[in-house]
């Protein structure tokens, strides 16, 4: 997914909060506790991969659901992927914010 999408979200300040986490590939994804969809940051071994893979292949159906704070609901819950941020990793990549 890019991160162009004109939805009216900005997917980069999301990422760059501290609310994202500071480690892992950027991914959408819902909170199962109140349904807010919000960038975070999983690590490839939070959603079941290989440590190793190259986030540029990963499929967002091929993801489990993972844990990170939710800041709306108070407390760490568990998150579904929605989306692979590729176009937020690729300007990390490149050195853009």
């Amino acid at each position: 997914m890019s991160t162009d999408v004109d939805d009216g979200r900005d997917r980069a300040a999301e990422l760059a909060s501290p609310e994202a986490g500071q480690f892992g590939v950027p991914v959408d994804a819902i909170c199962v506790g109140c349904g807010r969809i919000r960038v975070k940051r999983a690590d490839p071994d939070e959603i079941g991969q290989a440590s190793d893979v190259d986030p540029t292949d990963l499929k967002v159906s091929a993801c489990t659901s993972f844990k990170h704070v939710c800041h709306r609901c108070g407390s760490a819950t568990w998150w579904n992927p929605v989306a692979i941020l590729t176009g937020l990793l690729e300007r990390e990549q490149e050195g853009g914010e």
